[in-house]
């Protein structure tokens, strides 16, 4: 929160993977800092096709029953990944479990950028972004796939949580495979109520499709930085939400309340 207010930014969403366990640390520091939190969520999902997808959820309900249910599902189901890709890795680097967790924080879902942690600190690879676009990539025979929802019940369960969801970098082919059409729309029909457009990993004729795909349906555009700490080169405020959407998110979001 401090570093939000040092970059300039007047709001900041926390967004962690598949946890909510920071809301309340966030929470005190944004207002002593003087920055306007709107607690959230990034759900990690994955289409029948065996797709990544990752789906924001801003201003949600952390104790809806059917929501918390699916995503504890989905904790675990990272933890026992990790866990056999920790197994592979120490086939043939210098890696073990305990490696691994020395870099996980307290309450933080377990998953690849801690693994990538490790690797960097064993001096496998230079950071994070070497990491993933090689030894963690999905094409990686290290790479193990885990349960996950299917995105369009995620942005149900988001909406009956009171929560704004949000497709999140629908366009980072970088990442791995993207999605086609029907997902979008399986996804708009189950309730989508926006896309994140302004992000780094989104070409910008990705970019355009998405402009145009929210203005035939009505979906709000949102920007992010996808700070992940030093560990990555993105940086907070690089991309930006305008004002007018922020308001939109904090009047659908009735889970849980922008904290001021």
């Amino acid at each position: 929160m401090a570093a939000a207010a040092a970059a300039g930014l007047n709001v900041i969403a926390l967004t962690d993977h598949d946890s909510t366990d920071g809301w309340e640390e966030a929470s005190r520091a944004a207002i002593d800092d003087g920055v306007a939190l709107v607690p959230g969520m990034e759900i990690s999902c994955r289409t029948e096709h065996g797709i990544s997808v990752h789906l924001l959820s801003y201003l949600h309900d952390p104790t809806h029953p059917g929501l918390l249910e699916e995503i504890t599902k989905a904790r675990e189901a990272r933890l026992t990944r990790a866990e056999r890709m920790v197994t592979l890795l120490a086939e043939d680097y210098p890696l073990s479990w305990d490696d691994v967790i020395h870099h996980v924080a307290p309450g933080a879902t377990l998953g690849r950028p801690h693994i990538a942690d490790a690797l960097v600190a064993a001096g496998v690879v230079a950071d994070r972004s070497e990491a993933f676009t090689s030894i963690l990539t999905s094409h990686s025979r290290y790479f193990v796939q885990h349960y996950a929802p299917e995105p369009a019940l995620a942005v149900e369960l988001v909406r009956a949580a009171g929560g704004v969801p949000v497709f999140a970098h629908p366009v980072a082919s970088a990442r791995g495979r993207i999605v086609g059409e029907s997902t979008y729309h399986n996804m708009i029909d189950a309730g989508l109520a926006g896309l994140e457009v302004n992000h780094r990993d989104n070409p910008e004729e990705g970019r355009e499709f998405l402009r145009k795909l929210a203005a035939q349906h009505g979906l709000l555009v949102t920007g992010s930085s996808d700070y992940h700490g030093l560990g990555k080169p993105n940086r907070l405020g690089e991309n930006l939400t305008a004002p007018d959407v922020f308001e939109r998110i904090e009047e659908l979001g009735t889970g849980t309340a922008v904290v001021r």
